[in-house]
This record gives structure tokens, sequence and C-alpha cells, in this order.
């Protein structure tokens, strides 16, 4: 194998350089900022500079780390690792000066890097303003080293003491530009990767089977990134696959178990009991358009609304794929549940009571932006049909297979306590609800939900339930039949057993998340990009006189435009005129990426399209 390539900047002493002297597998190139006549007379700095070129290693004086490309042939440039020990300007220069030289330094060393190299930026206690720093500085008054390195597409993925014990030889130097020692004490090893730049998808066409037909529409913007992933296919190995089958496998020891999968369709139409119009990505056409053959011959046809309705009702998914001879119906939507195709199972000629039928797949709901909020995520949904008067003992059954399940599953992954229990509808207030337990209590009929809990850091007690259970009483072969529906989040349940502190993680395409799951194993996730920076913003505006303000659709809108990177959308001022009623209201945005590089410049070109967006869609007049 070739050898590592390091390249050590800043080097005052070379002394630093000099201890990896001789390190298997390893080329290492030193450099200083200062000649060679400078440095030579830096104390032991002669001696180390000798053993490195005796070694083999490469010694260039007179480096400028915001230039580094200039120093190097172009088949010379790939780094594998980028040292910078105690970077500073010099002299008594200030935290801007310096964050400007950090800026500068990771921009040129994203052009010498291996796209799986690292740069490790060692700096003082404090002088990183994260959290690793003890004490914390405040963030104004530090070197804002993550937010820095994110302009240049960098994420920080570890941060290490710096012991200068432990480094044979080492001496650190260079305190105002002179060969005079500082305080190490409490430094901090910052180890910094490339992340995968932030994406801007296309809009997507999505082709599927309706009624026998083939229907093709536009996916709303929000889920082009979402829409037919795989995760719950057979050659895959995310998480939300493996808690999936590890449940289905439990439950068929206690149940003849069928799986329906295969038979869904990703839109349903018509009528949807006891679910808001607004939480659900509507797909429509207008119910004035005719369409000429000259028209349906052409294919992709655009329904006609206005700008603003066409926003509000159809979150811009209004294409239809019309073919000469098929009946499109008028109106249809992204399936926000699996439990019209549930009910439909029990409607079959073929559906066996005491049987276990298990349906599931991606559903979709508009829903507000909060930590368990995800406007897509994959459940799981289990039917079963019972004698009357034995109803709870079924539900007993699978409740404690569940139960056993999930603990089997936890226990493989970490040693944190966990929880499970079935906790009466009725016990809970709506405000005591998780996003997914608060839609699916439209649902009139829910009597116990399936709650979970882990001592996990990061997590709080919202996060906790993940399923509910209820049953019917439908028109089946015999009146003495009751059916059991049982429906799980399996998103919410794979967080929680590996301890993924947020739900974008499991919709990453940055391949660090896979590898943490080889061939499906279950572990306890390390995140890849710790302290991501966060940036705020606010927006107010006057809201349309005599409309209510849709909420929804404002989140919708500000998940569409910055891509998932808004993780906070409170309402934090309201105001009415006296004389004219108007009302305007003023939100907050906080934007921070879990996976990616997300830079201040960006973030500020997002909230400049939020801005023209809900203006243009929602008819509001900014402020």
């Amino acid at each position: 194998a070739p050898a590592r390539r390091v390249l050590l900047l800043g080097e005052g002493n070379f002394s630093f350089a000099a201890s990896l002297c001789g390190a298997a597998g390893t080329h290492v190139v030193a450099t200083c900022y200062e000649s060679e006549e400078e440095v030579s007379g830096w104390g032991r700095a002669a001696e180390s500079i000798r053993r490195l070129r005796e070694s083999g290693a490469e010694v260039v004086f007179s480096v400028d780390c915001t230039k580094l490309k200039d120093y190097f042939l172009p088949e010379k440039r790939e780094f594998d690792c980028i040292y910078f020990n105690f970077p500073h300007c010099g002299r008594k220069a200030g935290v801007v000066k310096n964050r400007e030289l950090l800026a500068h330094f990771f921009h040129s060393s994203a052009e010498v890097l291996t796209e799986e190299g690292e740069v490790h930026v060692a700096l003082c206690n404090g002088q990183g303003g994260t959290p690793a720093d003890q004490p914390r500085r405040e963030w104004h008054n530090s070197w804002q080293i993550v937010a820095v390195a994110a302009g240049a597409g960098f994420i920080l993925s570890d941060v290490r003491p710096f012991r200068a014990e432990t480094i044979h030889g080492y001496k650190c130097t260079g305190y105002r530009s002179q060969d005079k020692s500082f305080c190490v004490e409490g430094a901090l090893n910052h180890v910094f990767t490339q992340s995968m730049p932030l994406l801007y998808f296309k809009p997507m066409i999505c082709e599927i089977e309706l009624e026998s037909q083939k229907v093709s529409f536009q996916v709303p913007q929000v889920l082009v990134d979402k829409i037919n992933r795989g995760f719950l296919e057979l050659n895959s190995n995310h998480p939300v696959r493996t808690v999936k089958e590890k449940l289905t496998a439990e439950l068929r020891q206690a149940f003849p178990l069928q799986n329906t999968d295969c038979c869904l369709s990703l839109l349903h139409k018509g009528h949807l009991n006891d679910v808001c119009h607004s939480n659900i990505f509507w797909i429509t056409l207008s119910p004035e358009e005719t369409l000429s053959i000259e028209e349906m011959s052409n294919g992709l046809t655009k329904p006609k609304f206005s700008h603003v309705d066409f926003c509000r009702d159809t979150d811009k998914s209004g294409w239809v794929n019309v073919q000469e001879g098929c009946h499109i119906p008028k109106q249809y939507y992204l399936r926000p549940s699996l439990l019209p195709y549930a009910h439909a199972i029990t409607q079959r000629g073929d559906f066996l009571p005491g049987t276990l039928y298990v349906l599931s797949g991606p559903v979709f709901r508009k829903c507000l932006i909060s930590p368990y909020s995800m406007p897509v995520f994959h459940e799981v949904v289990f039917v079963c049909a019972v004698n009357r008067g034995t109803e709870n003992s079924c539900i007993q059954m699978l409740v404690n297979n569940i139960k056993t399940s999930i603990h089997s599953l936890h226990q493989t992954v970490s040693s944190f306590k966990l929880s499970i229990s079935l906790q009466e509808a009725t016990s809970f207030e709506t405000a005591e609800l998780n996003d997914f337990a608060a839609f699916e209590s439209h649902l009139s009929e829910i009597q116990y939900f399936i709650c979970m809990k882990t001592d996990t850091s990061g997590f709080c007690e919202q996060g906790s339930c993940v399923g509910f259970i209820r049953t019917a009483h439908y028109e089946l072969v015999s009146s003495e039949l009751v059916v059991v529906f049982a429906s799980l989040n399996l998103d919410l349940l794979a967080m929680l057993i590996c301890g993924i502190p947020d739900w974008r993680m499991l919709w990453t395409s940055e391949t660090r998340f896979l590898r943490q799951f080889p061939k499906g194993e279950l572990r306890l996730f390390k995140s890849f990009s710790l302290y991501p920076p966060s940036y705020v913003h606010d927006v107010s505006f006057w809201i349309p006189d005599g409309e209510k303000f849709d909420e929804v659709a404002f989140h919708t809108i500000a998940r569409q435009v910055s891509g998932e990177m808004v993780i906070s959308l409170p309402l934090i001022d309201s105001f009415q005129q006296p004389e004219t009623r108007r009302k305007s209201l003023c939100y907050r945005l906080t934007f921070q990426s879990c996976d990616k590089a997300l830079s201040r410049r960006e973030v500020a070109e997002m909230q400049l399209l939020f801005r023209k967006e809900i203006n243009q869609c929602l008819g509001v007049t900014l402020r």
C-alpha cells in the first residue's frame, strides 16, 4: 500500500514533526511559515530538521497555510492528513483575525486533501468555542472553529485531548511569534473531515400503477430525496429494516403470519376519515379541468391553479400523466397511513381470522417542525381478527411479543435502561403526545398507545410514543369477530434503540451512517458531525385580511427551501393593529444540519428564498 502522506503546518521548532519520524507507512512533509534562517536559531530546531531529513521526510520553509496548492506539484497535492497545531496570526492578533486565518486555511486544505482525509487542528483550551472546551468561552469571544470550518465544507468528526506530555521530544513554541512556549494544559485536537455538499434536488417524476393504469406525478419537492429509497427492501442494511425484520420474526413464533407489502400503492384516493386535510400531500387536478386528446397526447399536463392555491393545496405537486382511455381520479394524495390498506385486507375473501397480516412502508404527512416530527416515516401495521371477547388477550400477546423483540434488540446495542409500556389513550392529554401520537390521536378508535423510554442522553420523554393499538368491529364473515390493529413507527423505534438523536440522520446519503450497521447489525450510533453550528434568523409579516394562517403550509415551505435544515420554527411574537385589525406574526428560524457542513452564507440564501416563497405561496406581506 502507498505510504500515508501527512502534511504538518506551522511547525515552529519542528519537534512535533520529529516525533513522527520513522512511523511505519507514513511520509511526512513538515513545513513552517518562517524562513530556514529564522527557524535555525530556535532551540532544538536544527536538530529536529536534521532528524527529519535523515528519516526521508520533506522539510519546506516559508509556507503560507492559506495557499497550500502553490507549494506542491499537482501529483503531490493529495495528503491523507493535515496537522496544524496552535495556529495564530502572531503578536496580539484578536479572535476575528484568527477566525479569518482559519477560514482561509480550511479553504486551502480542501484543495490538497484526499477525499477521506482528515484535518487536525489543535487549539488552546477555550479557543474552539465548542462544548468540549471546559470552561467554555462565550461564543463571540471564541474562534468559532466549527462554523468557520463549515464555510469550507468541513465537519467536526472528533475531539481529543492534546496531551503534549505524551509526544516524545515535543516542546511548544511560538508565543507571540517568538521562541517562547505557552500553556497547552486542557488543549484540544479537533479532527475535521470533508462533508458531502448540500444537495439541491431537481423536480422528480414518480411513476406508479393505479387502478391497473400507469400514473406519473411530480413528487412534492420536500420529499424528493425520500421517495423510493428502498430502506425496507431485501438487500437493505438500514436499521429501519432490521427492526422490522426482528419484530416480524418474534411475532411469527406466536401467530401464523403473512406479509402483504407488495400490493400497497403510494397514492390513495377519496376521503380519509379523521385526518386533517392540511396534513396531507395532495396531488390533484382542478375540478374544472377538461383535457382534449391533443393535451393528453402531450403526456405531462399541469392543472390550472392560481399560484397561491397551487402552493397551498398541492405543494407544487399537481402533475399527472394522462394516457388515452385511462380514468384518473380527480383528487388523490400520498398515503398518510397504512390503516386504509389494513382495513381493505379485512374485506378480502381470503382474509383468515387468527392470522397476523403485516403491512409496512413509508407514509407521508405534512407536519410542524419539531425534533420528532417527520414528514415521512416507515410504518408497520399488524392486523388480526379474533373472536369477540378475546381481543384483550390478543392485544396482550401482541404487546408482549413486541416488548420481547425490542428488549432483545436493545440489549445487543447498549446498556441503557429501556422500558416499554401500554397506556390507555384516555390517560393522555393532547399536550403530552409527541407528534406521531398527536397525529394518530385523530383516530377516535385508538385504545392504547405503545410507549418506550430510554435513559439515553439527548432523548426527551416526548419521543416515547412509538405506536398504538385499536380494535374495530367491521362487517366480516362472522359478526363474532373483532379486528385488532397495531401500528408502530419503525423510524422512532430505530432511533430509540440505536441512540440516533435526529430523525433526519435516518435519511442521510452519507455513507458513514450505514457503515455503522454492517449486514444489518444494530449498533449504538456514533455521530460523525459533532457540535454542528446553528444560525438564527427571524421573519415577520402581515397575514392576509380575513384569512386563517396555515401554519402547517408555512412549516412545509421552511422544510422545502432549506432541505430540512430548519430544526425549530416557533412563533415568538404577534401583533394586531387596533385601527385596521391587521395581524402581524414573527417567527424565529433556527438552521442546523446533522450530517453536512452548513455555512452562514448558505443559510442566508435559504432565508432569502424562504421569504420569497412565503410571500408568493401564502400571500403574506413581509415586514
